[in-house]
C-alpha cells in the first residue's frame, strides 16, 4: 500500500471514528441545542484558536461576514486584495502553531485570486481553511448567467482547480451533512498540516443544525503507528546508532515545526545531548542559543565549518526533511542514504529500507528513552557555535556583508522575523536569532511579494501570543507587488518594523539570470513617503507611522522599541548579494 492510500485510509477511519461519537452525543443530548451553520463553524474555528479571519467582502460571502462581525471573539480582517488575504492567512497559521489560517473569499473572482497564496500554503504545508461564499443551491442547481460565473453553466469549474492545492474539500448542498462535512474538512487540515476548501452556499449560511457535536471536540492525534513495526523500527536505529559510536547529528527541517514536534525534538536533545544543525525551512525549529545547536546546513553553500561536522558525521538523524533546491544548497547534500535515518509524519527510512505509517510524533518520544543512553559520550562531541562577525569595512556603502550581521546584533527574543523570498531569506540565514524567536520565510514556493501579507497575519498571531516585535525585510521589487497591505497594518493598529532593501530591482532574479538586463529593473518609489500616503489621511488624527531612512537608527531605543509602524529604507549597491544567495545563483547557472 502507497503512504498515500494509507494516509487516505486513516484518514476515514478517523472520520468515522469522530462521526460516531458525535452521533452518541446528538443522540444524548436533551436540550436539542440549534445553531445555524455559520454559527457552527465560527465554534470550531473558536475551539482551534482562530481569533483573525481574513479576506475580501463579496456579495456570496457578505452573509456570513455578518456572522463573523458579530462574533466576540474572532475579528474580520479586511485586506486589500484576496491574494493578500491568502498570504495573510499562511503568516498567521506559521506563528500561531496549533492553530490554522482562514480566508474568506467570494465565489468566482475572488477565491480564483486567492488561489496562489492557498498554493504556497499548499507547497509549505501550512493549514489554511478556505471559505469560498457561493450562489444558492437552488442557483447552482438551475445554472443561470451569473455574474462571477464563467457564462456557460460550469459552477463547479473553480473547485476542480482548488482540488490540486487542497487536501480536502467540502461543497455543502444540504444542512443534513453540513457539521460532519465542516468537522471532516477540518480534521485533515490540522492533522495533515494543509489547506483544505469550504464552499458555502449563501441560503444554507443561517440554516439551523444541531450543535452537539461541538462538544465533542476535533482529534489532532496522527494516526497510530503499528507498535510491532515500531519495536523493530527503534531497534534498527539504536543498532545504527551504535555501530556508528554515537558519532550521530541531528539534522532539523521544516516538518518538524507543520508537524508540531518542536516539543519532542527539545527532549530529545536534552536527554541526549547529540548535536543538532537546521535546514533553511527549518530555521527556529530548535533555539539557536541552544548549547548543542551548530547553525545552517544547506549543502556546499553552508559555512565551511558546518559542513565539515555534517557531511562527515557517521549518522544523521533527519527529522522533517523537505529537500527542495533552495533548502538543500541546489541539491547538493553530501549524506548517503546509507547514513540517514528520516523521520516524517507519515513514515520513516531507515537508510534504503520505508516504513510507511510509522510518523515522527509518537515515534520520537520512545527514540528518546532508548537513546537517552548514549548521553555521556554524545556530549562529548564538539559543536563550534556559528557567530556572525560584523565586518570592518572602509565605506559608507550599507553592503550585505555588514547588514546582515548587524541586523543580527539589533534583534531580541521573542521577534517575529519575516524574509521575503530570495535576497533576504538568504541573507539571514547564516544569522543566529535569539531565543524564542520565530523565522517566517516561504523559501519552497517563492512567490514573490507573499512576505508583506504574510507580515500582516504574522503580527496578529504575535500580538495574540504576546510575542515579540514583528520585523519584515523586503526588497523594493518585492513590496511593489503587495504594498497596498501596510495600510492594512496600519489599520488594525500593528507595528511592524519593514526593512526595504532598496536595490533597483530584482536582486535573486539578476544573479540568476540576466544581470544587466532590463527586465530586472523596476521604477523607482519615494519609499521614505510611503507609509504616509497610505495612512489615515485626516489631518486632525496624530500620525500613525513615519519613515526613515538608515544611519545610526539601529541604536535608537524609541526605534527599537516599535511605538509605531516604522519603515527603513536600506540603499545598496544593485549588484550586492548576500554570500549564500550567489552560491546558490551559480549553482543554479551550472
Amino acid at each position: 500500500m502507497t503512504d498515500t492510500a494509507a494516509n487516505n485510509l486513516q484518514a476515514e477511519v478517523n472520520r468515522l471514528r469522530h462521526e460516531l461519537q458525535s452521533l452518541k452525543v446528538d443522540k444524548q443530548s436533551d436540550d436539542g441545542e440549534q445553531v445555524t451553520i455559520a454559527e457552527y463553524l465560527l465554534a470550531r474555528l473558536e475551539q482551534l484558536g482562530v481569533t483573525s479571519i481574513f479576506g475580501v467582502p463579496g456579495d456570496f460571502n457578505m452573509p456570513f461576514l455578518d456572522y463573523i462581525e458579530d462574533h466576540p471573539k474572532i475579528d474580520w480582517i479586511g485586506n486589500c486584495n484576496e491574494l493578500n488575504a491568502a498570504y495573510a492567512a499562511d503568516g498567521y497559521a506559521r506563528v500561531k502553531e496549533n492553530s490554522i489560517g482562514v480566508v474568506t473569499t467570494t465565489f468566482g473572482v475572488g477565491e480564483l485570486s486567492a488561489m496562489n497564496g492557498v498554493a504556497g500554503a499548499f507547497s509549505e504545508m501550512v493549514p489554511v481553511l478556505h471559505i469560498v461564499g457561493a450562489p444558492s443551491t437552488a442557483q447552482q442547481k438551475k445554472k443561470p448567467m451569473l455574474h462571477h460565473t464563467l457564462g456557460d453553466g460550469r459552477f463547479g469549474a473553480y473547485i476542480k482547480a482548488s482540488e490540486q492545492i487542497t487536501i480536502a474539500q467540502a461543497v455543502l448542498m444540504s444542512k443534513t451533512n453540513a457539521t460532519s462535512e465542516i468537522d471532516r474538512i477540518l480534521t485533515e487540515c490540522i492533522t495533515r498540516a494543509r489547506p483544505v476548501y469550504l464552499m458555502l452556499p449563501t441560503d444554507l449560511v443561517s440554516q439551523k443544525v444541531p450543535a452537539g457535536r461541538l462538544e465533542v471536540p476535533l482529534s489532532r492525534t496522527p494516526p497510530p503507528n503499528n507498535p510491532d513495526v515500531e519495536k523493530f523500527v527503534l531497534d534498527e536505529i539504536v543498532k545504527l546508532v551504535d555501530s556508528a559510536d554515537q558519532d550521530i547529528i541531528i539534522l532539523v527541517d521544516a516538518c518538524a515545526i507543520r508537524h508540531n514536534v518542536r516539543q519532542e525534538v527539545d527532549d530529545l536533545l536534552t536527554r541526549t545531548q547529540f548535536p543538532v544543525y537546521a535546514a533553511p525551512m527549518g530555521k527556529t525549529a530548535v533555539s539557536e542559543n541552544h548549547n548543542r545547536y551548530g547553525g545552517i546546513y544547506i549543502g556546499s553553500i553552508s559555512d565551511p565549518s558546518i559542513k565539515e561536522k555534517v557531511e562527515n558525521a557517521k549518522l544523521i538523524l533527519s527529522i522533517g526533511a523537505l529537500k527542495s533546491d533552495f533548502n538543500t544548497g541546489m541539491f547538493t547534500y553530501s549524506i548517503p542514504t546509507s547514513s540517514t535515518i528520516e523521520l516524517h509524519s507519515d513514515h520513516t527510512q531507515v537508510q534504503h529500507a520505508q516504513f510507511p505509517g510509522i510518523g515522527m510524533k509518537q515515534l520520537l518520544p520512545k527514540l528518546t528513552a532508548r537513546l537517552k543512553q548514549f548521553e555521556s559520550s554524545a556530549s562529548q562531541l564538539a559543536v563550534p557555535h556559528y557567530k556572525a562577525v560584523i565586518p570592518n569595512e572602509q565605506h559608507d556603502d550599507i553592503s550585505h556583508a555588514w547588514f546582515w550581521p548587524r541586523m543580527g546584533a539589533f534583534f531580541k527574543e521573542g521577534d517575529v522575523i519575516v524574509a521575503e523570498t530570495g535576497t533576504s531569506s538568504f541573507g539571514i540565514l547564516d544569522i543566529p536569532l535569539p531565543e524564542r524567536s520565530v523565522f517566517v520565510s516561504q523559501i519552497l514556493y517563492g512567490s514573490i511579494g507573499w512576505s508583506v501579507g504574510s507580515t500582516l497575519g504574522a503580527a496578529l498571531a504575535a500580538r495574540d501570543k504576546k510575542m515579540g516585535r514583528t520585523i519584515l525585510f523586503v526588497g523594493d521589487g518585492s513590496l511593489q507587488l503587495t504594498v497596498q497591505e501596510l495600510s492594512t497594518m496600519m489599520h488594525y493598529g500593528l507595528k511592524p518594523i519593514i526593512f526595504v532593501l532598496n536595490n533597483k530591482g530584482y536582486n535573486i532574479e539578476r544573479h540568476l539570470h540576466g544581470m544587466h538586463r532590463k527586465y530586472n529593473d523596476i521604477a523607482d518609489w519615494q519609499w521614505t513617503s510611503l507609509l504616509t500616503t497610505l495612512s489615515n489621511p485626516n489631518p486632525q488624527e496624530k500620525p500613525k507611522s513615519k519613515s526613515y531612512t538608515l544611519t545610526a537608527l539601529l541604536e535608537d531605543k524609541i526605534f527599537s522599541n516599535t511605538g509605531e509602524m516604522q519603515l527603513v529604507e536600506v540603499v545598496m549597491d544593485m549588484y550586492d548579494t548576500p554570500r549564500a544567495l550567489q552560491a546558490a545563483a551559480d549553482l543554479s547557472a551550472s
